[in-house]
């Protein structure tokens, strides 16, 4: 398989594993699709930590794979190829992407599905469609413009230029930079913290971040408010605030 599941502690690392560079070629795609749903399915995972190996994140697309495809191919295959990064973009968990090496063109929008980006000092990340002749075609140019901000977005899109981590963390493209050693540890961490937490409140904090990101204000305060009241029918709030009464904030064992 060219993409894995391992499941531990309550986190399930999706991991990437097409040597040498993770080139995401259609099957990896169709992969990343089954696993993403799959962890959304299953109760024992609760964060999610996306993860290429040491070496690499996803250095983009199978170029030759792409290369033998003519208009009406790609016509059939660009909504698969939309539908295994949606898929992860719509966990309803929280979702880390460890970054190590190159995150470029899908390999950078891959990252961009995820809820928070942790990379290494020595990452480089960028979108070079443009180079080709084309543009991001899973979403970067999407969401992309939705995290950084439109100019910053087309400055990258508009010139494929890679970026170094600094320079991510600065545009607001990663989230952590961390020595390279310590990328999948980090994750790891980020994602067993959440995975303790009250499940529900973490699936509804999302979605109404995500919905609200996607509509007017007053649709995304229905949103919230509709989630917030609907959680008072649950265990874990009232575990959270028996605790919170009782022990002081910050110590409710969530089931």
């Amino acid at each position: 398989m060219t993409v894995n599941l391992e499941v531990a502690d309550g986190v399930g690392t999706i991991r990437l594993d097409r040597p040498p560079m993770n080139a995401l070629d259609i099957a990896t795609q169709d992969r990343l699709r089954e696993l993403a749903e799959e962890v959304t399915r299953r109760d024992d995972v609760r964060a999610v930590v996306v993860w290429g190996g040491e070496k690499v994140f996803a250095a983009g697309a199978d170029i030759k794979e792409m290369q033998a495809m003519d208009h009406a191919a790609m016509v059939v295959r660009s909504k698969g190829l939309q539908d295994a990064f949606t898929a992860v973009a719509r966990i309803p968990k929280p979702v880390v992407a460890a970054i190590t090496g190159y995150a470029l063109g899908g390999g950078c929008e891959l990252a961009l599905c995820a809820d928070f980006r942790i990379a290494a000092d020595t990452a480089k990340l960028g979108q070079p469609e443009i180079l080709l002749g084309l543009i991001p075609g899973a979403g970067g140019t999407q969401r992309l413009a939705r995290l950084v901000g439109p100019s910053k977005a087309k400055d990258l899109i508009f010139t494929g230029r890679q970026v170094k981590a600094d320079e991510a963390l600065a545009l607001g493209l990663v989230d952590r930079v961390v020595p390279a050693a310590e990328v999948h540890e980090q994750a790891h961490a980020w994602a067993a913290r959440l995975a303790s937490g009250p499940a529900l409140a973490l699936r509804a904090a999302k979605e109404c971040v995500d919905a609200g990101l996607e509509t007017d204000i007053d649709t995304g305060l229905t949103v919230e408010r509709t989630w917030f009241a609907g959680l008072f029918a649950t265990e874990d709030r009232e575990i959270g605030m028996r605790s919170f009464v009782e022990e002081g904030p910050g110590k409710a064992k969530f089931r």
